[in-house]
């Protein structure tokens, strides 16, 4: 597979614009996908945000497998980035990220109260690459409440600033990819999640590597989906044994790879095939 190699304008765009917000507010909350916890990380996130607090959002909790994102969540909590596994489709998770701020930011919080200050508002910013539901988390957040706050000092014009129920105020900022993929297992990773689009992939030898990468750690996963017998050694056997169990055949019994390519990729993205985590820490 070639290195895959970008870097659009509008990336570097909100790049500036994460730094420049960063001023603005009081955290980070980064969303990562649950399944692939160091593939879907931006490496710039961490070198723009430095100290500053951060939540790390674990979301499609429900696909990955339990107990490697509760590893994950160990290893990626510190002092002052903190881990949470969420849905943010149902919602699973949330209610942990007022505390968890609050954690954070006790002393600091302390301090306010002591001086007679009940309600704190808090500000975060929300970051995380494409695809991995970070537009679900913020519509969750807001309950569909999506409006401007008005505008504070400090604070360009065209920020929307969304509310919520937790006394947090959220700012968005679009989906960002990094300038490069050094290796291969990161790009595949992302692609098999769908946060690289399928258009500048090819779907078949993706299909491929995944199910080599299924049938080496999730080979009865495959067995009892597909309801095949046995895993070839051959990845490409394995497949084609999938296709003819499914049906996916053209003319002469051949098999029909892009259709058979387009199930095992829609299916292991519903969770279909089992909760399946591709990245151990």
């Amino acid at each position: 597979m070639p290195r895959i190699n970008w870097f659009p304008g509008h990336m570097k765009k909100t790049q500036r614009e994460i730094k420049e917000n960063l001023k603005v507010v009081d955290a980070v909350i980064e969303i990562r996908d649950a399944r692939i916890p160091r593939s879907s990380a931006n490496p710039d996130i961490d070198k723009i945000c430095g100290n500053k607090a951060r939540i790390i959002l674990l979301n499609k909790s429900d696909l990955s497998e339990a107990k490697v994102t509760k590893m994950w969540i160990d290893k990626l909590s510190s002092e002052n980035v903190k881990a949470i596994e969420v849905n943010c489709l149902t919602g699973k998770g949330l209610n942990q990220i007022r505390p968890t701020l609050d954690l954070i930011f006790k002393e600091k919080h302390d301090r306010l109260k002591e001086k007679g200050l009940v309600k704190i508002q808090m500000r975060v910013m929300v970051v995380g690459i494409p695809n991995v539901g970070k537009s679900t988390f913020i519509n969750k957040m807001a309950k569909n409440n999506i409006a401007k706050t008005g505008d504070r000092p400090g604070v360009t014009k065209n920020k929307q600033w969304i509310k919520t129920k937790m006394d947090i105020e959220m700012l968005d900022t679009p989906g960002v990819l990094w300038p490069k993929f050094e290796d291969e297992e990161t790009a595949l990773n992302l692609a098999f999640t769908g946060a690289i689009k399928d258009e500048i992939m090819d779907r078949e030898e993706l299909a491929y590597n995944l199910v080599k990468r299924l049938q080496e750690h999730y080979p009865d996963n495959l067995k009892e989906r597909y309801k095949i017998e046995e895993i070839n050694e051959d990845p490409l056997e394995t497949l084609n044994s999938i296709a003819r169990r499914r049906g996916c055949l053209i003319k002469g019994g051949e098999i029909d790879y892009d259709r058979i390519s387009t199930v095992i990729l829609d299916e292991f993205r519903a969770g279909k095939i089992g909760n399946i985590s591709l990245e151990r820490p």
